[in-house]
């Protein structure tokens, strides 16, 4: 699921003072950007809107706040800043605002610090779930991490497993996401894209580095869900370079951590076998969420040593009976062999893999738990809801999404308002589909047609020799797999010594469920090995 015009000394050192409004300094010009889903369903294309008013903007508004916290046993003290950044075209004519959250190490400055720029997905989401989740100083309480209560009140808590330890933490929510809006000049297509989203995050990037004089310190990119693909793409468009971006930002990256991942070319390969392998790289989730339900025979193996297993049979015997039954040439006692296999991992009849080989994810969380009445959650497939009475929407209706968000909004809500001062006049967008991701522009210039996301991060760890890279995924995640994710570094041979592959006992959010601590400590080791 940030930052913006420069501060004064003076308010930087208040204490638990609210800011609002100080002078800001015009920021550099930067380049136009070009005219222009990861998710599981499409929406018909709609126009963008069109320029906001030409008309002087008021000064981007600021708050500032000052906290401690406790993090692996050292008391940090650190202050958060709320607020605007305006990003501007080639004419130096502000056409959009991001709002971002940041928190700063107080102390004397350390050009040694890093700094971590976080982000969700979508495209549309604001990054509170990664902020309240895992990363940030404060995170939301649920009365259980795996099928909570949805309803309030809600908890929030210090975080005990933020990163703010190990590195200063911005989180930006793009343009149409949180608070940050088109202004002036601008219309959404300035941001509404791949390569524009990942131009406009840029700039605000290299605004920020010059606002806070962090342009020597480390710096590490973290995104989820879409933001893996933003997290992919960034690290070329910090560089810059005449084909991709026509800008030259010269900013490079020490790591980028992926969640939720997915790499894969939106226009997938039409290259023989590229959809049956897609088909087969499916089935271990599958088969996960089965092994967590105990809808199949364990057999004493433990969920790691299963999901290697089933993976080894989707990669092999699974994708070659799937070939031969495109091509017409499987037996009829290969088939039945095969099926029977494909009901032992997943603990549905075999009679469901007859007709194609194949279960859709959203047709197995309907089928896996049907006897009990049950539909498993497509974001974590630990979660379940009755079958019965569902509205059928692909999230307000799932039985993660909808049990988990409440109380994160909440939260979110409950620490801006108490803790961070913010005061503004419009609602947050948590999450906004509404014309931002129909709207969404998939083409890209620069790279080649169909190029995987996978492969704008090799190139981009070839030009930086040490870059690391952490990808992350969640076993009971059935919206973006784990075996694709890690077949698509796979594929586009990124120099695995510098790659960390890392699975979890949850979903899409893979930090909920006891696994947060696990996932904050991978990061910390990343950022310690990108930076000794």
């Amino acid at each position: 699921m940030r930052l913006a015009a420069l501060l004064t000394a003076t308010a930087l050192v208040a204490t638990s003072a609210l800011a609002q409004n100080p002078a800001p300094t015009a920021p550099p010009a930067a380049p136009p950007p070009a005219a222009a889903n990861a998710g599981p369903f499409s929406i018909p294309m709609s126009r963008p809107t069109a320029p906001g008013p030409v008309e002087p903007l008021p000064a981007p508004k600021r708050f500032v706040t000052k906290h401690t916290i406790a993090v692996k046993g050292q008391k940090i003290a650190y202050t958060a800043i709320a607020g605007e950044t305006y990003l501007y075209n080639r004419a130096a004519e502000p056409i959009g605002s991001i709002f971002s959250f940041s928190y700063l190490k107080d102390g004397a400055a350390d050009p040694k610090r890093p700094v971590l720029f976080v982000f969700n997905g979508g495209p549309g989401s604001s990054s509170l779930w990664l902020h309240m989740g895992v990363v940030g100083p404060r995170r939301v309480v649920l009365d259980q991490e795996v099928n909570p209560s949805n309803v309030p009140p809600f908890g929030i808590a210090d975080n005990p497993y933020s990163l703010i330890d190990v590195a200063d933490l911005v989180f930006i929510d793009p343009v149409g996401t949180g608070w940050s809006k088109v202004v002036g000049k601008g219309t959404t297509a300035d941001f509404w894209g791949v390569d524009e989203d990942a131009d406009t995050v840029s700039q605000f990037i290299e605004l920020w580095l010059t606002e806070h004089r962090r342009w020597n310190s480390p710096k590490f990119i973290m995104g989820e869900s879409y933001g893996s693909v933003r997290a992919a793409v960034l690290p070329r468009a910090l560089m810059g370079g005449p084909l991709y971006m026509g800008v030259m930002r010269g900013i490079t990256v020490n790591g980028v951590i992926l969640l939720g991942t997915t790499l894969g070319a939106r226009n997938a390969s039409g290259e023989a076998g590229a959809a049956e392998m897609r088909t087969a790289l499916g089935l271990p989730a599958l088969a996960d969420t089965a092994w967590y339900h105990q809808k199949i025979d364990r057999k004493g193996r433990g969920l790691e040593a299963f999901h290697q297993e089933v993976t080894a049979f989707a990669k092999g015997d699974y994708l070659d009976a799937l070939k031969k039954a495109k091509a017409g040439t499987l037996g009829a006692a290969e088939r039945a062999a095969v099926t029977d296999r494909l009901s032992g991992y997943t603990g549905l009849p075999p009679a469901a893999f007859e007709k194609s080989l194949a279960v859709p994810d959203a047709a197995f969380g309907r089928m896996v738990l049907a006897d009990k009445g049950l539909q498993v959650g497509a974001y974590d497939s630990r979660y379940t809801l009755p079958l019965a009475n569902s509205g059928n929407d692909p999230v307000g209706d799932d039985p993660a999404m909808g049990r988990y968000v409440p109380g994160f909004v909440a939260a979110f809500h409950q620490m801006i308002a108490d803790d961070l001062k913010v005061e503004m006049d419009r609602p947050y967008g948590a999450i906004v589909w509404k014309d931002l991701l129909p709207s969404w522009n998939w083409d890209r210039k620069g790279v080649p047609e169909g190029q995987s996301f996978a492969t704008d991060l090799a190139v981009a760890m070839r030009r930086n020799e040490t870059m690391r890279v952490l990808v992350a995924s969640g076993y009971y995640d059935l919206t973006t797999h784990t075996a694709p994710a890690e077949y698509s570094v796979e594929q586009a041979k990124m120099p695995m010594d510098r790659v960390m592959l890392r699975r979890y006992a949850s979903g899409h959010m893979l930090y909920l469920g006891d696994t947060a601590g696990a996932f904050a400590d991978d990061v910390r080791t990343l950022i310690r090995d990108a930076t000794r």
